[in-house]
């Protein structure tokens, strides 16, 4: 692994153990030499994830649609700054870039990216790990939904494993570099054709 793609808040949240964790995650990342991929912004979570992988001597790549620049300040001292027409062009550049993902906390968008990158894992477009850093217990509830989603039958036993947790960054960056997808076919349990 050479980056890896970090979804986050354009947002600090209200604790300021999601601020800690991000700086955490960022010199994990810089210490380890693995370059962060993020939504290119340098405030919120985003800004300090960001701050914290530069200051201790790593590379930072953003990726930020030209139409976000009024709303969401860009950073100007990324190792490089990519620009893309659209959302969607946004999220396939990171993926591309990228050799891992994790989410920390963030709202709509962060969710939204941590979905599409796990759908395109569990439908096969790419076998790259997919990951979150728990914090303060953030993502409790959409772990426990992800769980009723399985036993719901929405979700296959096998696609629950695709997402990995951990409370550290460093014991998260090692499930990342040592994971190795089991290849199940999202339609291998459909019922036989009438």
């Amino acid at each position: 692994m050479q980056r890896i793609c970090v979804f986050t808040g354009s947002n600090p949240g209200n604790r300021p153990e999601y601020a800690q964790a991000a700086k955490a995650l960022g010199k994990e990342l810089a210490k380890r030499g693995l370059g962060l991929v993020y939504g290119g912004a340098s405030v919120g979570l985003m800004g300090l994830l960001a701050d914290s992988v530069l200051e201790n001597g790593g590379e930072v790549f953003g990726v930020l649609p030209r139409g976000l620049f009024r709303r969401e300040v860009a950073h100007a001292g990324l190792t490089q700054l990519y620009e893309t027409e659209s959302m969607h062009e946004r999220k396939a550049k990171m993926a591309d870039l990228a050799d891992g993902f994790i989410a920390l906390p963030g709202g709509y968008g962060t969710l939204d990216e941590l979905f599409e990158i796990i759908t395109w894992s569990q439908i096969g477009l790419h076998t790259k790990p997919v990951g979150i850093l728990e914090v303060a217990g953030y993502f409790q509830p959409l772990l426990a939904f992800i769980q009723h989603a399985s036993r719901e039958g929405f979700i296959a036993p096998q696609h629950v494993d695709i997402l990995l947790c951990e409370e550290n960054p460093a014991a998260l960056l090692d499930r990342l570099a040592s994971y190795r997808q089991v290849s199940v076919s999202k339609w291998s349990e459909l019922p036989p054709e009438r």
